[in-house]
């Protein structure tokens, strides 16, 4: 469990505030030799933060001692090398989003002060989780011009000096949300070893576990003495009070999930999924080309290029006249489409290259189900015949304005699964790293072929817990466990 430090000038600053023994001086923690655990989670409030002061100090040797800072050094040059804010298209989305509210400000400018990543205004949350994603520091003011591009004209952190009355209220009621563990913590409660993050969606139409297995996840950690909480993306200010990150929502490298697989990452956080993983297994292109490099048997592959397609005859003399044409990051069959002659060829394509500029084309594999093993830091952990949806050529049937069907699903013991479906699975997952994927196999005349792999495998009760019941959220926590234990360990 996480130890909270609270870096200021000088202990008058913390005047105002509740009075806990969190709170240490600049150069009490630099020449302390006391606060070597690397479980500390430090914030360090100094007024100056610039190169070579005392507060910079802290950040820096923070990091050295292996505590999760915040701001660390990383914020604080980008920070100060930080003028004219670049409007990159996510934030100018985010600022068209909310071009009503920028405007009419006194003076023509607009400060929007945040707290931990949240502001007093909630209709700029969006905007505010967004810096504190870039620039995750404590306090910060973003001054934005009224124009029509809503010009950013300065980026700085504020100092507890700064804050008036009110502003000190919100200060202290989001360090509190920060992190609560600073003084609602009951005294009684037993330590426990880590804490844990799951991060979730739940209006997710199709999320990687249901209500209840996630419920069984949190049950069965805490049996483990490991605090484990469910958290969604309005929670991206919290993520440094855990020790780790499991992802229990669908990936996508344009996404929450990526940001905080990043955050988590950059924190020295243990993360499942890390971001490596995502970027390398959704985006089917590059896994194409790590199969190849790899020598993994899949599908015959060929990718059509945007600028310079080839033809149907091109390709059907390659891959046949049936073939399997996807979208690079497609999921759940979403964005994957059959095409069997010239013309569904062409309306395809002109479909799917408004959305991206290189489609991978595929023989056509028809088999009754696919299998899908669970593999975990190199382990087969669970397997699953995943059957067409009924009179479907896939898993899943979307139909516009219908809702999606799906095939059954039947879980089967590992040890029971033909060998060369584990193997193949055991060798794409090494390729890929050292995460928790779900390979998609199919078994065409006794030959595994990898269709896919996915970076953060379905975990539903009822279905891929059917065999093993408890033991496989256990089993997924004990991996959790060993990598914070090693971590902590170095």
């Amino acid at each position: 469990m996480n130890s909270v430090l609270i870096i200021i000038d000088t202990l008058d600053q913390w005047a105002p505030y509740y009075q806990t023994e969190s709170v240490i001086t600049a150069l009490d923690y630099l020449q302390s030799k006391s606060h070597h655990d690397h479980s500390h989670q430090v914030i360090n409030l100094c007024s100056d933060l610039s190169y070579h002061s005392e507060g910079y100090y802290c950040s820096l040797l923070a990091q050295a001692r292996k505590h999760k800072v915040i701001p660390n050094v990383e914020t604080l040059n980008k920070l100060e090398s930080t003028t004219n804010v670049k409007l990159d298209n996510s934030l100018i989305h985010l600022c068209k989003c909310q071009e009503h509210l920028l405007t009419g400000s006194e003076n023509g400018e607009l400060h929007l002060d945040l707290y931990f990543g949240r502001c007093e205004d909630p209709k700029f949350e969006r905007l505010a989780r967004y810096f504190f994603d870039q620039y995750p520091a404590p306090l910060l003011r973003i001054t934005f011009r009224d124009m029509q591009t809503n010009q950013i004209t300065q980026l700085r952190r504020l100092s507890l000096d700064e804050l008036r009355d009110k502003q000190q209220d919100l200060f202290a009621d989001n360090l509190d949300r920060f992190n609560r563990k600073i003084w609602r913590e009951p005294r009684f409660r037993k330590p426990t070893r880590f804490d844990l993050a799951i991060l979730h969606d739940p209006a997710e139409p199709f999320p990687p576990s249901n209500k209840t297995a996630l419920n069984l996840f949190v049950g069965e950690a805490k049996k483990m003495n490991i605090n484990a909480e469910l958290i969604t993306e309005t929670d991206s200010a919290r993520l440094m009070e855990f020790d780790a990150l499991f992802i229990r929502q669908t990936t996508a490298v344009n996404h929450v999930t990526y940001q905080f697989a990043q955050a988590a990452h950059q924190a020295d956080m243990v993360v499942i999924d890390d971001p490596a993983s995502i970027v390398r297994c959704t985006n089917k292109v590059f896994l194409k080309e790590l199969q190849d490099n790899a020598s993994i048997p899949a599908p015959r592959s060929i990718l059509v290029f945007k600028k310079k397609p080839l033809t149907y005859n091109e390709i059907s003399a390659e891959l046949g006249e049936t073939m399997v044409i996807k979208i690079p990051d497609g999921s759940f069959s979403v964005g994957v489409s059959k095409v069997e002659n010239v013309d569904e060829y062409s309306s395809l394509l002109d479909v799917l290259f408004q959305k991206t500029s290189i489609l991978l084309a595929q023989e056509y594999l028809p088999t009754e189900f696919d299998w899908r093993i669970g593999v975990l830091g190199g382990e087969c952990i669970y397997a699953c015949k995943y059957f067409m949806a009924r009179g479907h050529w896939q898993i899943y049937q979307h139909k516009e304005g219908v809702s999606t069907r799906s095939g059954r699903v039947e879980t089967v013991p590992v040890h029971s699964v033909p060998k060369p479906v584990t193997r193949i699975a055991a060798k794409v997952s090494a390729a890929v790293g050292k995460g928790f994927y779900g390979v998609d196999i199919k078994l065409v005349d006794e030959n595994a072929v990898v269709i896919e792999v996915n970076d953060n495998p379905s975990i539903d009760h009822g279905i891929e817990d059917k065999i093993l019941g408890n033991e496989l959220y256990r089993m997924i926590l004990r991996e959790f466990i060993g990598r914070l234990s090693k971590k902590r360990r170095i």
